[in-house]
């Protein structure tokens, strides 16, 4: 239950920060509203590692595969996306299409077993959701 409520939580707020970061885009531009989100993010993440605990920051290069510290970079792409689509969409939309797009594509990575997740069996309640999720952008568009 608390990871529920977690995930609405999540939800709630990439939709407030995709608001926020589409409002700064306006006065400052793309990539120092970007570099401005980045870098908050940061300083909130070191404040919370001095507070809530210190583990190591040296068991970072020991981080296999590499590639998955490219966290950071995608961020970088998912601020972008996030605030063009608002722009360009308006927040309603755009999120509605920024969550299917992770539902689909976080059960083909479930699906494959990518990124060293745990490969899962195909069930066809989830596609037939996803196939629901998918009416509803048809619904939601509908003039």
């Amino acid at each position: 239950m608390i990871g529920f409520i977690i995930a609405l939580i999540s939800g709630a707020l990439m939709s407030v920060q995709g608001v926020f970061n589409t409002q700064v885009t306006k006065t400052t531009g793309m990539w120092v509203s970007n570099g401005w989100v980045q870098l908050t993010a940061f300083l909130v993440c070191a404040a919370a590692w001095f507070i809530a605990g210190r583990d190591s920051i040296a068991a970072i290069a020991e981080v296999h595969p590499k590639y998955v510290l490219l966290g950071g970079v995608i961020g970088a792409g998912i601020t972008w996306t996030v605030i063009k689509s608002m722009e360009m969409l308006g927040p309603a939309k755009a999120a509605l299409l920024i969550v299917i797009a992770q539902l689909i594509v976080a059960y083909v990575i479930e699906l494959m077993g990518l990124f060293g997740v745990d490969k899962q069996p195909l069930e066809w309640r989830k596609v037939i959701g996803m196939a629901i999720a998918l009416a509803g952008v048809g619904i939601f568009q509908w003039k």
